[in-house]
C-alpha cells in the first residue's frame, strides 16, 4: 500500500510564497517521476510541474520562473515552492508520484491566493 501525504498548503497574499511538500510511504519499489497538479473550481486538473528520478523537471507555461520543483530521493519526497503568487494559482494542488507504472495520488492541499 502506497500513501501520498501533501502538506504547505494556506492563504496567502498575491506577491508571497508557500512550499508544499509530498512525502511518499508504504512498499515503493521504482519510485519514478513525481510531480504537482492542480486543479481550480471548474475547470480540468492541469501539470504544475513534474521531476524526473534524474531531476530533469518540466512545468507549465504559467508558472515558470516562479515556482520549483525539487525532490529528496532518499526521503521519497517532492517539493513545490512557489514564489510570487497571483490569484489565478488559487486551486487544489495534487501531488502525484509513479511507482513503477502505476500513478499515485494525494488528498490535495489547499492554495489561496488573495489580491
Amino acid at each position: 500500500q502506497v500513501q501520498l501525504v501533501e502538506s504547505g498548503g494556506g492563504l496567502v497574499q498575491a506577491g508571497g510564497s508557500l512550499r508544499l511538500s509530498c512525502a511518499a510511504s508504504g512498499t515503493i519499489f521504482n519510485l519514478n517521476n513525481m510531480g504537482w497538479y492542480r486543479q481550480a473550481p471548474g475547470k480540468q486538473r492541469e501539470l504544475v510541474a513534474a521531476i524526473t528520478r534524474g531531476g530533469s523537471t518540466n512545468y507549465a507555461d504559467s508558472v515558470k520562473g516562479r515556482f520549483t520543483i525539487s525532490r529528496d530521493s532518499a526521503k521519497n519526497t517532492v517539493y513545490l515552492q512557489m514564489n510570487s503568487l497571483k490569484p489565478e494559482d488559487t486551486a487544489v494542488y495534487y501531488c502525484n508520484a509513479q511507482i513503477a507504472i502505476i500513478p499515485y495520488w494525494g488528498q490535495g492541499t489547499q492554495v489561496t491566493v488573495s489580491s
